[in-house]
């Protein structure tokens, strides 16, 4: 009977209603899965079969600490260099698929940028960040705000600033999940800096393309090792083709709720590779 920890953290002790499918599917496959925040000190996360990085959405304060404490969990799912490599958003110049324009400052203006890049609505955020945290929609007729933030991003670290893509809005930006490598169901989220409160996050089940999928495919194989769970989160460009927007896979939202055979299908993949580790374990003693 594998233990499998859930690794989230404070604010959702119990983890977020999106995972409550994977939980009840990993529950019907015999194992036990167990909620665990992932800075509390009093968690033994050797003593598990497997660690499955979850809604650990408060990380983005502490990377240096989250690192450390990935490359400390002996069987972590996605791995503590995927966890490194994917929590600086960096890791989309390593890429060499279509990857939505962006332009790295480390400093400088915003306006400089607009002026090079002949942007006139733009997207300013951290380059380590996660749920739109200190990401902010400007147009180049009004940097007041943009110019503000980027100075802040600039005194911490490195910013990205990249077209606000219309796309967004009607086509809306796609998530495609998967689940060891096999494709599971697809998403269109809402635009979040287009909205307030929770609606910003809602989204709902859409058909994947075969360019979709094709991207999705070669992105996930320039990662270099298996993923557990993967989201590819794709927006189209002018001509319809399909772009990188981000690659997730360290805590990502697999929306699961909309798809049972997506909870099944992860469920059985981390009871395989937590039988996996039993069995290493055991040979090895």
């Amino acid at each position: 009977m594998p233990r499998i920890a859930l690794a989230t953290c404070a604010e959702f002790p119990d983890l977020y209603t999106d995972d409550d499918p994977l939980r009840a599917a990993l529950l019907a496959r015999g194992a036990v899965p167990v909620p665990a925040v992932w800075d509390d000190a009093s968690v033994d996360w050797a003593a598990f079969d497997l660690v499955v990085v979850r809604s650990t959405w408060d990380y983005v304060e502490r990377r240096e600490a989250f690192v450390a404490w990935a490359r400390s969990v002996p069987r972590l799912a996605n791995s503590a260099r995927v966890v490194e490599w994917n929590t600086d958003k960096t890791y989309l110049r390593d890429l060499t698929v279509p990857v939505v324009p962006t332009t790295w400052v480390t400093s400088g203006t915003l306006a400089t940028v607009v002026a090079d890049r002949g942007w006139t609505d733009v997207v300013v955020k951290p380059a380590i960040s996660a749920g739109a945290r200190n990401t902010l929609r400007c147009n180049a007729a009004d940097l007041a705000g943009g110019e503000a933030l980027l100075r802040a991003i600039l005194a911490e670290g490195t910013a990205m600033v990249q077209p606000y893509l219309p796309a967004v809005e009607g086509y809306g930006e796609r998530s495609l999940l998967f689940a060891e490598g096999a494709f599971t169901h697809a998403v269109r989220r809402n635009p979040a800096l287009s909205l307030d409160g929770e609606t910003r996050y809602d989204a709902r089940l859409v058909d994947a393309t075969d360019a979709e999928l094709s991207l999705a495919q070669w992105v996930l194989a320039e990662v270099g090792e298996p993923l557990l769970y993967a989201r590819v989160d794709l927006v189209p460009d002018e001509n319809g083709a399909p772009m990188l927007m981000e690659l997730e896979v360290t805590e990502p939202q697999l929306f699961l709720r909309f798809s049972t055979p997506a909870a099944e299908a992860l469920a059985d993949a981390a009871v395989a590779r937590a039988g996996s580790a039993g069995s290493s374990t055991t040979t090895g003693s």
